[in-house]
């Protein structure tokens, strides 16, 4: 549905702008689909004066014109038959985007001469179709902007049009007037009384109309009247820029006039040529098989049960879609009988689909028109034709009755909150049904003829959301249901131990479940296998002790998977160990192995064996999903089944043990027939911290603004001391502000002298209330000095 603002303000007494008209109807539910602004395209345009004009040196029909512009004079050639000295035209420089033509002009020579720009046409700027001369105009000051001229001059052809999207059950936005009664409702304006004054006729008419029985079903109201002597012609141009507007063709001013109610009013009208009807009208329903040439000029045939109207000819109108062409009207018609009537919209749609006909009466009829509108609309297109093209009219003819469409629903003010969710009071609610067009008696709202689509109480409740905007819908939570919330089934422990097995699963490892009971070889390698850990009555000799550990239930599983050719493996198990034979002498894990290399042999050298990284990577990555603190220390001295150069233990303190990750010995390893490097974790998750605020996301990432700031130290200490001492103290120097320690060099020999090595270290500060100075860093400096020294015996190095 397109219309234009000037349309709009015909029915609207608003001082909106056009951004508030459009938001405004999103919001009410008539979506705007687009905005067209033909001032955008013209603004820059400006007026010229030709001064001289003569003819071309090499082409008949060409003139070389001089043209006064705001940048001087310009050489312009120009074939139009009305280009001559003296005229006020449209100028189009070089650079300029022409929308008639779609092309930028530049500068050209036409036949050797140079042309500078162009002088435009109002088909060119598309303003209209016209194209047989260049635009002449009355008055006008050179450089003046064209949009400026068209303001004051000719509004109309620079108008916005706006478009908007009209869903089913909206049959009265289809007309201008009824989305400027949705407008008003909502307060952006008053809505304009439409005055409906009755035509008296001055005789009868000599066509009447008959309705067939069996059609008044389809066509319960049937008005028309005779209006003789009338002159057709083009119409005025305020009607043809209103219908070019919206992408309608003018035709004549009596086809213009019931065009321009069709959109105006949503009321579709047809006018006969009187001199072609024989005798008079009759709506039936066809018979099957009778041919009609339509105004679209194409032949449709009636299939039985299609509504028609009909002469002593036969079918000359397809009833509510489309007339014949042969009472169609021309400029040489005089007498015309003009029509307005009521279709169902059922049959309506039935027969436009079968016939494959899309008309904007079809599209109307179809959606469903104010039925009590059917005489008045008759009324105001006679008053239009009268006023626009003369004549007599004659009394009204009317066949059939309004149906009835009367009825009513209860407003219930509490239905709103309780159906929408808005707190609106009564005296709004009322005023709102009051300016949509619904009549109020007590609590009972009667609804108007042209809204087809209000069927009930929760339609009312819809009118009165939408006007007050949903926007203004605030969430709310639901009332609890129950007396609480039920307690949670699982224990933090036992949630701890799902994550932990969904993130071994994630990094590729197989869950493995195996027996609580191992041999007592098995359960001596990993510190177990003593009286205390003993089962009375075993189930085997290879089941006679409590696992010590999850490791030997693991290498038992791979070794078992070696034997039978599999030899890369990624295995976990989470579960109890026991280190008593008592109650709660025991403790859960998780525990992980990987065995063998990362992959598949491959030419390229990327399989290699699994090493104490690996092991690492997978531990850090485990104990991060289940919660454990980020700032960590990594130390040696873990049991003797590890290997004794390659493990780390993940400690929050030296005795606050979370893990340990590296290689197994490789005696262990022989000892369980392993075959390969093999390198494992072990997780005891109850010594993992609970976090102090429960939550389901962690919290927020903190980063600091301001600068960090590195320094680089290098001590000299004995080769027998381990880099991660010398980090763990530096890190400890300021917990606050160190961020991050790191070894970058390590150096032996030299001036040194024998049994010393340096270790060079950087340190990364990372302020967060404030840029560190010099002083602060010297500060800092010193603690690490004092700290490296005393755990390291090392000294600084010069």
């Amino acid at each position: 549905m397109k219309f234009t603002l000037s349309w709009l303000k015909d029915h609207l007494d608003t001082d909106a702008s056009v951004e508030d008209i459009t938001e405004t109807l999103t919001d009410l539910g008539l979506e705007v689909e687009g905005i067209s602004n033909p001032a955008d395209r013209l603004k820059s345009f400006t007026l010229g004066y030709v001064k001289h004009a003569e003819k071309h040196p090499d082409a008949d029909k060409l003139r070389v014109c001089k043209v006064d512009t705001d940048e001087g004079e310009m050489q312009i050639i120009c074939g139009a038959p009305n280009a001559r000295e003296g005229i006020t035209v449209v100028v189009c420089k070089p650079g300029m985007y022409i929308p008639g033509l779609d092309i930028t002009i530049g500068v050209g020579k036409i036949r050797g001469v140079e042309s500078y720009g162009m002088m435009a046409s109002e088909r060119e700027l598309e303003l209209s179709d016209e194209h047989d001369g260049i635009i002449e105009l009355p008055s006008g000051n050179v450089g003046d902007r064209f949009v400026d001229w068209l303001a004051v001059n000719d509004p109309a052809k620079v108008d916005t049009v706006i478009e908007i999207a009209i869903t089913p059950n909206r049959p009265d936005a289809l007309g201008v007037r009824g989305i400027a009664r949705d407008l008003a409702a909502r307060g952006l304006g008053r809505l304009k009384p439409l005055e409906i004054e009755a035509v008296d006729g001055g005789y009868e008419s000599p066509i009447k109309v008959e309705i067939a029985q069996d059609t008044l079903d389809g066509c319960p109201l049937f008005t028309g009247r005779l209006i003789r002597g009338v002159k057709n012609g083009p119409s005025p141009q305020w009607l043809q820029d209103r219908l070019t507007a919206i992408g309608l063709r003018p035709i004549s001013t009596l086809v213009d006039i019931t065009n321009y109610y069709t959109f105006d009013q949503n009321r579709p009208l047809h006018v006969f040529d009187a001199a072609k009807v024989s005798g008079n009208l009759r709506v039936h329903r066809a018979a099957g098989g009778e041919m009609l040439t339509a105004l679209d000029e194409k032949e449709y045939t009636l299939a039985a049960g299609h509504m028609v109207i009909s002469d002593d000819n036969g079918a000359e109108s397809i009833a509510g879609i489309m007339g014949g062409a042969d009472t169609g009207c021309t400029e040489a018609t005089t007498d015309v009988f003009l029509e307005s009537a009521f279709w169902d919209h059922v049959q309506i749609a039935t027969t436009g689909r079968a016939l494959k006909i899309n008309s904007d009466a079809r599209y109307r009829f179809e959606r469903g028109v104010d039925p009590e509108y059917t005489r008045a609309g008759l009324d105001h297109a006679t008053r239009m034709i009268l006023d626009l093209c003369g004549g007599e009219p004659s009394n009204v003819v009317v066949a059939g009755a309004v149906p009835d469409y009367a009825r009513s629903y209860k407003l219930n003010p509490e239905r709103v909150k309780s159906l929408v969710g808005m707190d609106i009071p009564e005296s709004e609610q009322r005023q709102t049904l009051t300016r949509l067009g619904f009549r109020l008696e007590g609590n009972l709202a009667h609804v108007p003829s042209w809204r087809p689509d209000v069927l009930g109480e929760a339609d009312l409740v819809e009118e009165v959301a939408r006007i007050a905007s949903l926007t203004k819908l605030e969430g709310k939570p639901l009332p609890r249901l129950t007396q609480g919330i039920p307690a949670p089934v699982m224990t933090p422990q036992q949630r701890r131990q799902q994550i932990a097995r969904r993130t071994c699963a994630s990094l590729g490892y197989n869950e493995i479940v195996s027996y609580s009971f191992i041999d007592q070889a098995s359960a001596a390698l990993f510190g177990g296998g003593d009286d205390a850990t003993m089962l009375a009555n075993p189930i085997s000799s290879e089941m006679s002790h409590m696992r010590p550990a999850l490791l030997p239930g693991l290498l038992q599983a791979a070794a078992r998977n070696q034997a039978r050719g599999f030899m890369d493996l990624a295995l976990f198990e989470v579960g109890p160990a026991f280190h008593g034979g008592e109650p709660g002498e025991q403790h859960n894990l998780i525990s992980g192995l990987l065995v063998g290399r990362t992959g598949p042999k491959d030419v390229h050298g990327a399989s290699r064996a699994v090493d104490t990284f690996d092991a690492k990577a997978d531990i850090e990555a485990v104990l991060a999903a289940i919660g454990a603190p980020a700032k960590v220390q990594i130390l040696r001295g873990a049991q003797s089944w590890w290997h004794p150069g390659r493990h780390g233990k993940i400690c929050l303190g030296p005795k606050k043990v979370l893990g340990v990750f590296g290689e197994l010995h490789p005696k262990v390893l022989s000892e369980m027939g392993i075959k390969g490097s093999a390198v494992g974790f072990t997780i005891w998750p109850d010594e993992v911290p609970m976090p102090r605020k429960s939550g389901a996301n962690r919290g927020a990432l903190a980063q600091s603004d301001l600068q960090a700031v590195e320094r680089d130290f290098a001590f000299v200490v004995a080769d027998d001391v381990e880099a991660l001492t010398l980090v763990n103290a530096a890190a400890g120097a300021d917990k606050a502000l160190i961020n991050d320690v790191r070894v970058f060099d390590e150096f032996i020999g030299g001036s040194l002298g024998e049994g010393n090595k340096s270790l060079a270290i950087t340190v990364r500060l990372q302020p967060t209330e404030k840029t560190l100075t010099e002083k602060d860093i010297e500060g800092v400096s010193d603690k690490i000095i004092a700290k490296v020294t005393k755990a390291t015996g090392g000294t600084l190095r010069g």
